[in-house]
């Protein structure tokens, strides 16, 4: 993966407008356009999405489906064609290319909105997860933080060794 140029961090609480759109904090879009005008929004966890840079993401994901394709067309799968198929199935719609609306402001598609779980009006989180930008349903934010907070010390010291 093509490292991003800066460590994207920070927690922002955002509002999600009656058209979905949603302001994304210049100190989080502004280094990921820095890698190109191009944004992908996938969905990661129920109650989050994640916005990349295109030209982070679409290099990772073709590369993974390359490696799938290489062992199909060497037989290699052929007794694993239920896992191919929810493999087609969470790729036909885990991701989308996204672009912004005036303002810096993101219009969370059609598909997207229900897995994120927030209405029109509704608070959202914004949080810069180092490569990418999430956008987190407030309580499955919360549960997350709770859940893996007390192995932040290990994580650190493991990335930092």
């Amino acid at each position: 993966m093509t490292a991003a140029a800066e460590l994207l961090i920070g927690e922002f609480l955002r509002t999600l407008d009656e058209r979905f759109r949603l302001a994304i904090p210049p100190e989080l879009l502004d280094p990921l356009l820095a890698a190109g005008p191009k944004l992908v929004l996938a969905k990661e966890r129920a109650g989050c999405l994640s916005l990349w840079s295109a030209a982070i993401w679409k290099p990772r994901i073709d590369a993974a489906v390359d490696v799938v394709r290489s062992k199909m067309q060497a037989g290699l799968l052929t007794q694993r064609v239920g896992q191919l198929q929810d493999l087609g199935r969470l790729l036909s719609t885990r991701h989308a290319t996204v672009s912004l609306a005036g303002r810096a402001r993101l219009v969370v598609p059609e598909g997207f909105r229900d897995f994120l779980g927030v209405e029109p009006g509704g608070e959202l989180i914004v949080v810069g997860a180092a490569v990418c930008v999430e956008l987190w349903q407030p309580a499955a934010w919360t549960a997350f933080v709770t859940n893996e907070m007390p192995g932040f010390r290990q994580r650190i010291d493991e990335l930092t060794a």
